[in-house]
């Protein structure tokens, strides 16, 4: 069963990333748009990205339920983050609304759903980028204070993560849409691609000469090394289907590479949850509990939600038609 339900997590956790990664993504480019492309971004992701969301919910759902002290250790080092994270989805799910009614105002709504986007990425790999370094942990008890999840380390990550996601956002573009929005996509492809991978390096670079205790599992376990290169082949065979325009497989491409840099740290953190200080064994919930857990959220939840989401990009695939939103 805890094998069971750390699976579960990751497969959440990654499913959060590629699906609301890529409506985040078109949120941060927004703000680099006129008016009537915004209303065809805005097109391409409104059938989806409220569900998009319900990936994260399940995965905290699934944390508390099954892993109560990594639960505890997470919000208690992460609490000041996740909730201006929070805080950044509403706003930026309430401009998503309120910018075609309020006219006047639209341009401060605009703002906030560019702001929101990007506040809310920013944070999620600022999050990533400190487990990576470490926290300052004692006995599986978070001891670092108010602000001691952040470093240059930590906020590069955020920023590494604003241009993966919004590496998403322009192939989901590309796929969906038409005209100038989808050129203008094309030609963000390969600046991006080069900065995810600049950026990567980057991390690995300084994690090298930071002698970050993570790095040490690259020795102990040099399998590691392909998911590194099935990112690198990705990438080519991205910039490569640019060129062709082959429309759908950008966004392809680019979901291999977050699924291959995901591989990267869940197989550097295994089996701990929280590196180097609680495992996957000592955060889970006693055996009863976990049983218990499973004949509603394992049976039910998580395929009912899988079904869900997979009818809903089944009824709204293809290009989005400008249907002149106001």
């Amino acid at each position: 069963m805890i094998l069971f339900w750390a699976s579960l997590l990751a497969v959440t956790t990654l499913l959060y990333v590629l699906l609301d990664g890529f409506d985040l993504g078109v949120g941060i480019l927004f703000g680099f748009a006129d008016e009537p492309n915004r209303r065809k971004m805005l097109g391409a992701i409104s059938p989806v990205w409220d569900g998009n969301e319900t990936w994260l919910v399940i995965t905290g759902t699934v944390l508390f339920g099954a892993f109560p002290a990594a639960y505890a250790a997470l919000l208690s080092a992460f609490y000041l983050p996740l909730v201006l994270m929070l805080c950044a989805l509403i706003l930026r799910g309430v401009a998503f609304e309120f910018r075609y009614k309020a006219i006047g105002f639209r341009r401060f709504w605009d703002l906030g759903f560019v702001g929101g986007s990007v506040a809310a990425t920013f944070i999620q790999g600022m999050t990533v980028g400190a487990l990576v370094e470490g926290l300052p942990m004692k006995d599986v008890h978070y001891i670092g204070g108010t602000f001691g999840w952040f470093s240059p380390f930590a906020a590069l990550c955020g920023f590494g993560l604003v241009l993966g996601y919004s590496l998403l956002g322009a192939s989901w573009l590309v796929w969906k849409c038409e005209g100038p929005i989808r050129e203008r996509a094309y030609q963000l492809l390969p600046v991006l691609t080069v900065g995810v991978l600049a950026f990567l390096a980057t991390a690995f670079v300084l994690a090298l000469a930071m002698h970050l205790n993570l790095m040490s599992r690259w020795f102990e376990r040099p399998y590691l090394l392909i998911f590194p290169l099935i990112g690198a082949i990705s990438a080519v065979c991205l910039l490569k289907s640019a060129e062709r325009r082959n429309d759908s497989a950008p966004f392809r491409f680019s979901a291999l590479i977050f699924m291959a840099a995901f591989g990267t740290l869940a197989c550097s953190f295994w089996p701990f949850m929280i590196p180097f200080s609680l495992t996957v064994e000592q955060a889970a919930s006693p055996p009863a509990s976990l049983n218990f857990i499973f004949w509603g959220a394992g049976l039910f939840v998580m395929p009912i939600t899988l079904v869900y989401t997979f009818v809903v990009y089944r009824l709204f695939r293809g290009k989005v038609a400008d249907v002149g939103y106001e």
